[in-house]
């Protein structure tokens, strides 16, 4: 059967950050451009960010680039790659001010420049001692940036398409990729988006675990997709636990807390971080953070009644700090926990936050593979930027803040790369292979006829468990191996999901479905990279090797669907202007 198609020059998946900044440039450029989400671009996750863009600007004290660069390479534990590191700390300042312009709400300070907070990891001198470098809105940054962002998409007009869900890429012979196939959820429509050139955009997949921060659209749909068209994923191993999720919730509370002055307590009263990271203290990076608050639950001085989470301390702030600089936050406590943070401590977890891999890319956004000899091959016409890309900034863990300067700067790289590409190649479209789109139209079909099989939120939860249970803050190795065997059967479940209601119009049921198939890719392309991952490094640590072997893993891992496969390629040490930052001790 053949899909109807609709024609774009760029044709974009996801309309958070990196999208909407990617589709900006393209549309400025006066191409014809569609943005696809599965909910309104201003509902996308970019809006859940809180405590601000890492950029080097200096309106609260000396800083440069080069210090935000050592920090990010320290951070990502020597992983990040330092031409990627370079080229985003050097943009930061220039995306910052560029958002400024477009009209920003930033927090401002008397004399009009953007005030900014100190975060964790961030340091002056390389890393003598904290530095202010998250320029903020309060504790809605996200949520500001995202409505600046649309509010210009609109003034570019560009078209975006609400409540479609993505389906699967279309590639032709030569590996090109040509576009999408997607689902509106109005109708049940399945239409072919063909595009020039193509972006996925499309955010994190936290939703793997149990405890999340993320939002329940954050299912892996990219790198579900570019691992069933052969895309091998990156480093798919390393996932931040975020230290402050409310306990029980697993809502966000931003590191800005912690950056404006409020501390981390034990039951006892005691301020724990002390003993970890002597010079950072609460401002530590975030996977030392985790693991202390997880060693000090493990080792019973947990508080509450469980001993099974601990105490964020902001009431010596004052209601006058609190009320201007994290209103949302007391907000959240008071909903989400019951407390009033003005009053009484947070009670918090570490809870997964973000996904460091995902589909590699160079500087340009260029989705590219390995082939042969070649370590790197750019996809014709694939590119990705944001969470679900992986250029390698972040390494095997992310510095808070640079989240946001990331999806800035990459989403703006990838649509500079996309506009140079489609004026390179021309006015007309790559033919479509004959059997465009028949993939996507056998998975609806197996849905629809599907009499009987296995409930989807069942099999979706028993993954959750798995992957939070086998591959959390530590990471064992027999429950690793475990955890491989327990996912690997649970594809034979995913292949057997059924549902109830064979509707067209606004079936969540059949989303849910199909978000599965990506939730499950991406779960088990992280299990099978950490097990096979021998070291301690950043967010992955092991109980089994509990130190950092850059001897034989100071490498990329590469994992492909096709018979769970593995290649790794090598870290790339050499900046684009400035000397190697050499891999040392990581302390704090």
């Amino acid at each position: 059967m053949a899909l109807p198609v609709r024609k774009f020059d760029a044709v974009i998946v996801g309309a958070g950050g990196s999208g909407l900044r990617a589709a900006l440039e393209l549309a400025q450029a006066g191409l014809k451009v569609a943005v696809l989400s599965k909910v309104f671009p201003t509902r996308s996750h970019t809006v859940a960010a809180q405590g601000g863009v890492g950029a080097s600007l200096g309106n609260m004290g000396e800083d440069n680039w080069h210090w935000h660069m050592y920090d990010t390479v320290k951070g990502s534990d020597w992983l990040g790659d330092q031409d990627a590191i370079e080229f985003m700390c050097r943009m930061a300042p220039e995306v910052v001010i560029e958002l400024e312009h477009f009209g920003m709400p930033f927090d401002r300070n008397e004399n009009g420049t953007i005030y900014q907070r100190p975060f964790g990891g961030h340091s002056q001198n390389f890393g003598e001692r904290p530095v202010q470098r998250s320029c903020c809105a309060a504790d809605r940054t996200g949520h500001a940036m995202l409505h600046t962002l649309y509010q210009r998409n609109v003034l570019a007009r560009t078209q975006f398409f609400v409540e479609w869900m993505a389906l699967d890429l279309v590639r032709d012979a030569d590996g090109a990729v040509l576009g999408v196939t997607a689902l509106e959820m109005e109708s049940g429509q399945v239409v072919l988006f063909q595009g020039k050139a193509t972006l996925f955009a499309t955010g994190g997949a936290g939703r793997i675990f149990s405890s999340s921060t993320n939002a329940f659209i954050n299912t892996g749909d990219g790198v579900g997709m570019a691992a069933r068209a052969g895309i091998p994923l990156e480093d798919m191993e390393f996932w931040q636990f975020h230290p402050t999720g409310v306990a029980g919730a697993g809502v966000l509370i931003t590191e800005g807390v912690r950056g404006e002055g409020g501390i981390l307590l034990n039951k006892g009263g005691e301020r724990f971080m002390e003993r970890y990271a002597p010079t950072m203290k609460d401002l530590a990076s975030r996977d030392v953070v985790s693991r202390a608050m997880a060693t000090e639950i493990k080792e019973g001085r947990g508080a509450g009644e469980h001993a099974d989470h601990i105490l964020l301390k902001l009431d010596h702030l004052g209601p006058e700090v609190i009320a201007k600089r994290l209103p949302g936050i007391r907000e959240i406590a008071i909903k989400f926990a019951n407390v009033d943070p003005v009053k009484d401590p947070i009670p918090v977890v570490p809870t997964c936050h973000y996904q460091m891999g995902g589909i590699p890319t160079n500087v340009r956004g260029e989705v590219v593979v390995p082939r042969g000899s070649e370590l790197a091959v750019a996809v014709p016409g694939f590119y990705a930027a944001g969470e679900c890309g992986c250029a390698s900034i972040h390494g095997a863990n992310r510095l808070g803040t640079n989240s946001l300067t990331d999806l800035l700067v990459m989403g703006k790289s990838a649509g500079q790369s996309m506009a140079e590409h489609i004026r390179a190649h021309g006015a007309a479209h790559r033919d479509l292979p004959k059997d465009a789109g028949e993939a996507s139209v056998a998975r609806l079909a197996r849905l629809d006829g599907q009499a009987a099989g296995e409930d989807v939120s069942a099999v979706r939860e028993e993954i959750q468990r798995t992957m939070q249970a086998h591959c959390g803050v530590f990471r064992f190795p027999d429950l690793l191996e475990q955890g491989v065997a327990k996912i690997r059967a649970l594809g034979e479940r995913v292949a057997r999901t059924a549902i109830t209601d064979k509707s067209q119009v606004f079936n969540t049921a059949r989303i849910e479905a199909l978000e599965l198939d990506n939730l499950y890719e991406t779960a088990r392309a992280t299990m099978v990279s950490a097990e096979a991952r021998k070291e301690t490094r950043g967010a992955h640590d092991r109980e089994d090797f509990h130190a950092r072997d850059d001897a034989n893993w100071l490498k990329h891992t590469l994992w492909y669907r096709e018979g769970d496969r593995l290649a790794y390629k090598p870290v790339n040490l050499k900046p684009l202007t400035v000397d190697t930052i050499e891999p040392k001790a990581r302390v704090y």
